[in-house]
């Protein structure tokens, strides 16, 4: 008996009612009533809009990122201060920059438990957890007392919620790549995959906008008493309304057929790692060009433009909002060029520019001008956008169904060990020991490392 799945059925048949739905079906696909089986009719009458899977894709890489974006501004500007010992501000710095890092640690971590899960029982229930697991965290964070009250115990209590923030991300990307590019119309893939790649400019936006009320509103011992804070304790409200969003979504078509023809592991990693390790590790170069340009503008930059230029902080998360809306603007328009000429060629033309991109650091950064500065950033983050936005597509389509979740996510997570866990840190001994154009030369060599990967890899490869 032939078993009929949601991404059978076109998008404008009548779902009203369930004895007209089976006339259609009948009608259509010249079956006798008896072969609409009620898994059919279940999953037919439960599919949600591809408005609501676009959304729901968007919302919960916006909150995540949202979460992960907030420690990185507060590790710029006062997680040093907070639960390091005084001392050295070089040294305050480095020490905030490497509890930075341990999140992008966790995250390939997290993409292989999450994964595990989205790949044996669901994508829906695993991104839900995700988003719990991150929301929990980073909810503790806020109420974490500093190095004055804990002591040394302040900052290993900090690295464990650094590393649940990390794991919570590691299991977000992937599934939300796979809800908006496994339910995409034909033709439209790199557009759906676009939602989840527009909530990370989205949530930092957030970010950043709230860190800028609170230094306009607050005095420097306020906001690093308690105002650093607030953002932190916001996010649990942000996490209810993806969760509401989340639980109201259907099983993905491509996993739902694969869930009932049985084309599922036990052990989703061992098969990975057999079977498609090229594309794992070539997608997690392609993905550090991303990530390095995005952390070294966000979180090097920040702290560099503040402590060395002295820069004020209301200011230079102004122009970090500037420059934010670039990444916003030309994310929807490189997943669009990549539908029509290809992610490869968009991806390949983003990563070159990138490379160039890299020897305008040192001139535009030193030269302290708010204009030239703000260019620099903006010119940065455009450039993560025309090469993050594709990547929502082109790396689910590097694997199959039954391993997806674990694969896309691992590649996209390896990348941030790679491209971004070290980012701040490298750039901030490269300016005290050689001086800014080394930060510069380091942004070219990580955007051709991933230009030479992307090169290696596939086009398209249908999601079935």
């Amino acid at each position: 008996m032939p078993i009929l799945y949601a991404n059978d059925i076109p998008e404008n048949l009548n779902l009203h009612k369930s004895k007209s739905l089976c006339n259609d079906l009948t009608r259509i696909f010249n079956l006798p009533n008896e072969s609409i089986t009620l898994n059919a009719q279940a999953s037919l009458m439960n599919k949600p809009s591809t408005t609501h899977i676009a959304f729901a894709s968007f919302i919960g890489t916006a909150i995540e990122f949202y979460d992960f974006y907030i420690y990185a501004m507060a590790s710029a500007l006062v997680i040093g201060q907070v639960f390091f010992p005084a001392g050295d501000p070089a040294a305050q710095a480095l020490n905030a920059f490497l509890t930075f890092g341990i999140a992008f640690v966790a995250r390939p971590l997290g993409a292989i438990v999450f994964g595990h899960f989205g790949d044996r029982i669901g994508r829906k229930a695993t991104l839900a957890a995700s988003l719990l697991v991150m929301g929990i965290s980073t909810l503790l964070i806020g109420f974490l007392p500093g190095y004055d009250t804990l002591g040394t115990w302040a900052a290993v209590l900090l690295c464990i919620l650094r590393f649940g923030q990390g794991l919570g991300l590691g299991g977000e990307w992937g599934g939300a790549a796979l809800l908006a590019t496994e339910s995409a119309p034909a033709g439209k893939r790199g557009w759906f995959g676009m939602f989840p790649q527009l909530g990370p400019s989205i949530g930092f936006l957030l970010a950043t906008l709230s860190f800028l009320a609170l230094t306009l509103l607050l005095n420097d011992a306020e906001f690093k008493s308690w105002g650093w804070r607030i953002p932190f304790f916001a996010s649990a409200l942000l996490v209810l309304v993806g969760l509401y969003v989340r639980f109201k979504l259907a099983e993905t078509p491509a996993f739902a057929k694969a869930l009932a023809q049985h084309h599922t592991h036990k052990a989703p990693i061992k098969v990975l790692l057999k079977a498609h390790l090229r594309p794992v590790l070539l997608g997690a170069l392609a993905m550090t060009v991303c990530y390095n340009l995005f952390y070294t503008a966000t979180v090097f930059c920040l702290s560099y433009g503040t402590k060395t230029l002295h820069i004020p902080r209301a200011d230079f998360l102004q122009m970090l909002c500037v420059a934010v809306v670039f990444m916003a603007v030309i994310t929807p328009v490189s997943a669009g060029l990549s539908d029509k000429f290809g992610r490869r060629p968009v991806l390949m033309t983003g990563c070159f520019l990138a490379v160039l991109a890299g020897f305008a650091l040192n001139p535009l950064m030193a030269s302290g001008s708010i204009l030239q500065i703000t260019l620099f950033l903006s010119i940065a983050l455009l450039l993560m956008g025309a090469t993050f936005a594709p990547m929502g597509a082109f790396l689910p389509e590097q694997f199959p169904v039954e391993v997806r979740y674990t694969g896309a996510g691992l590649a996209y997570n390896l990348g941030g060990i790679l491209g971004a866990s070290t980012a701040p840190f490298v750039s901030q001994l490269l300016v005290e020991s050689g001086g800014l154009v080394w930060v510069g030369y380091y942004v070219s060599v990580m955007a051709a490392i991933s230009l030479l990967a992307v090169i290696l890899m596939r086009e398209n490869t249908p999601i079935i």
